[in-house]
């Protein structure tokens, strides 16, 4: 296999971590959003004050998108394109670890949001949730690096 290929297969695989991480941000961050604004509109409707807060249930699905981008940069980064077949494999597979807890950090944060603005408690606790999704995200990108050494 000549050079050229291999250096656009292994760039491929850092390319597939970002955009994969992206895709669930932007699945999570939209079903938080939707459910945000439905909880808005519940409230406006009971002459009660909107929740700002929710905007953190919306906005946490986006970090996976920078742990893509930090994934990318080491795949692209790695020692030899030789070793495309694992830059590929690291990029595919952690880009849809991090994608799929981006959507369900967001489901979570539409749960959540719905939750608060109706009772008004339980932020810790909805928060706490969205951190434990957040963790495995951090596991894929740092467990991810470690299999391209």
């Amino acid at each position: 296999m000549d050079a050229a290929l291999m250096e656009g297969l292994g760039r491929a695989g850092g390319a597939m971590a970002i955009c994969l991480a992206a895709v669930g941000s932007s699945l999570g961050a939209g079903e938080a959003g939707m459910s945000a604004i439905g909880a808005w509109k519940k409230c406006y409707a009971q002459n009660k004050a909107a929740p700002f807060i929710l905007l953190v249930f919306i906005g946490a699905p986006l970090s996976q998108t920078i742990y893509g981008m930090i994934l990318m940069n080491v795949i692209k980064n790695s020692a030899s394109f030789a070793n495309w077949p694992a830059m590929l494999s690291v990029g595919l597979f952690g880009g849809i670890g991090l994608g799929v807890s981006a959507w369900y950090q967001g489901r979570a944060g539409a749960s959540g949001a719905d939750a608060l603005a109706e009772t008004g408690q339980g932020f810790g606790n909805y928060l706490t949730t969205i951190g434990v999704i957040e963790t495995v995200a951090l596991f894929v990108m740092v467990f991810a690096q470690g299999a391209l050494k």
